[in-house]
């Protein structure tokens, strides 16, 4: 049985940082030692050694399969392999590739769906890809065709998260109707978008409680987690816990994500938010939610480098103990999903291991091993 051994790092264990070794063996943590140097092991300078990172919402893939508005690369399948090696380069050995079921507003995310999930099947298959790749279903539940397509993808074999969601004017998100209009009609006159916030409304008076009861009865059946998207209101979250969800993701209120967090929801804030120090959109603050101790994990979302950087700034703005701000990445998205087999570094579990090195006071990712792999 080949081993490999890591040592002269800070390693990161559920009891904190200590000096030490970690051996794989046959994809999994064979050992933890101390400070020793046992004979051929791979000497890491005293950098970090941590558990690989689990992104549970990342729209990474389609920036590949659509690098311009409605723009299509060729290749899905060399679109999924550049998606994989961006993820793996930072530090992310489990990803949940959120593929959206409608639109609000057609931004070719209807086609880029039917390619993702052909990429994703083929990559699967040729078992070419670094990282693990789960999928997490986002449904807009006002779309009159969500429920067709979700019909479509019921028996993804890597089906693992399903998000409900509702991004009409005046909802959630946009409760601000001029922050819709901010960013997605701009250009409109106010009578042109007035009719056609109006339809919006309409439309998801019409199809959303048909297409959420679906979804949520299709969850149920398979034990498959639900996340609630963008709570605003308290009134968001009671009917979260109602449905027996298991996830507040990026609650725009500090309002909602402490009713989240007292009603036993992972709160999953977006880490982008985090990095520039505060959301794009006006809503709350990620360090906000971490400072009033509400947040449980975080999400890369759009930019896969900021989960590492993300949970740093836990550690140096928020004063959370390193162990504590880097389970935001790595154990406590696991354990929101039901992954039991990753996310800490103890023997037994799956060889998801990560190498970091401080550069300027930044983490920077020197290497990943993926089931005992080295994949970076």
């Amino acid at each position: 049985m080949k081993e490999t051994i890591l040592a002269g790092a800070r390693v990161l264990t559920p009891e904190g940082l200590k000096k030490g070794h970690l051996v794989m063996a046959e994809g999994r943590i064979k050992a933890l030692g101390n400070g020793s140097f046992p004979p051929g092991c791979e000497d890491l300078g005293g950098d970090f050694l941590i558990p690989g990172l689990v992104e549970l919402h990342t729209d990474n893939l389609e920036k590949h399969l659509m690098p311009r508005p409605k723009v299509f690369w060729p290749s899905p399948a060399a679109a999924l392999e550049a998606h994989d090696a961006q993820i793996v380069a930072s530090g992310i050995t489990t990803v949940f590739d959120s593929l959206c079921v409608g639109e609000p507003a057609d931004k070719g995310r209807r086609a880029m769906l039917t390619l993702a999930v052909q990429a994703l099947e083929e990559g699967r298959r040729a078992g070419g890809l670094r990282a693990d790749h789960l999928v997490h279903l986002r449904c807009e539940l006002a779309d009159p065709e969500m429920g067709d397509r979700f019909e479509e993808l019921e028996h993804l074999p890597r089906l693992r998260l399903i998000s409900l969601m509702d991004h009409t004017p005046g909802q959630r998100q946009w409760r601000d109707p001029q922050a819709y209009r901010n960013y997605y009609q701009r250009h409109w006159s106010d009578e042109d978008y007035a009719r056609a916030t109006a339809e919006l409304a309409a439309q998801r008076d019409r199809h959303a409680p048909g297409n959420e009861a679906r979804v949520v009865d299709f969850c149920r059946k398979r034990h498959i987690p639900m996340a609630s998207h963008d709570d605003t209101l308290v009134e968001h979250v009671e009917d979260a816990l109602a449905k027996r969800m298991a996830i507040s993701e990026f609650p725009t209120t500090l309002e909602a994500a402490r009713a989240a967090k007292n009603g036993g929801l992972a709160v999953m804030m977006g880490a982008p938010n985090l990095v520039r120090g505060g959301s794009h959109s006006g809503n709350v603050a990620a360090l906000e939610v971490a400072e009033a101790g509400c947040l449980s994990c975080l999400s890369s979302d759009y930019v896969p480098a900021s989960l590492i950087h993300g949970a740093w700034l836990l550690h140096e703005q928020a004063g959370w103990p390193l162990e504590k701000a880097l389970a935001t990445v790595t154990s406590a998205p696991a354990e929101a999903v039901g992954l039991t087999d990753r996310g800490r570094l103890e023997p037994g579990r799956r060889a998801d291991v990560v190498r970091i090195k401080m550069v300027g006071g930044r983490p920077v990712v020197r290497s990943v091993w993926a089931a005992g792999e080295r994949v970076f």
